[in-house]
């Protein structure tokens, strides 16, 4: 059976953003190699050996992955997706929700549906969109 895994890509604030992931969501940092310490340093392009090559974050039996892009490449920003998150409690849900949501954008400020309890959608200080289930799921039909 395959297993989907998210990657996502920074502008030089990888380290800050996936350090602040494994603090929030509660994960273990695997991995983090910068540029610099890759057995192929030498190829890396000037202005690029701080940034990170790739780094793992353990979220129970997923993966959250990233690395930054190279110095000097074209960064558009991270769009047209949300990861989700879903806790088994609305209190558990609404503490990771108001840490994701400091310094960035709630889009959706977390209440209530039609399918769990609470649900809130925001984009963190780094650019990733989030969107956060918590609690029981409704009773439908």
């Amino acid at each position: 059976m395959s297993q989907l895994d998210t990657y996502l890509f920074f502008d030089g604030t990888c380290a800050e953003a996936m350090r602040f992931y494994e603090k929030t969501l509660g994960g273990t940092l695997e991995m983090m190699m910068t540029q610099a310490e890759a057995p192929a340093s030498a190829c890396v392009p000037a202005g690029s050996p701080e940034r990170i090559m790739h780094a793992s974050l353990a979220l129970g039996d997923r993966r959250l992955m990233a690395s930054d892009t190279m110095s000097g490449q074209p960064f558009e920003g991270m769009h047209g997706f949300s990861l989700s998150l879903s806790y088994p409690s609305v209190a558990a849900a609404n503490e990771v929700f108001a840490a994701l949501s400091a310094g960035g954008k709630v889009t959706m400020p977390m209440s209530q549906t039609f399918w769990v309890e609470s649900f809130g959608m925001l984009v963190d200080r780094f650019g990733t969109a989030w969107m956060i289930n918590g609690g029981k799921p409704a009773q439908m039909g």
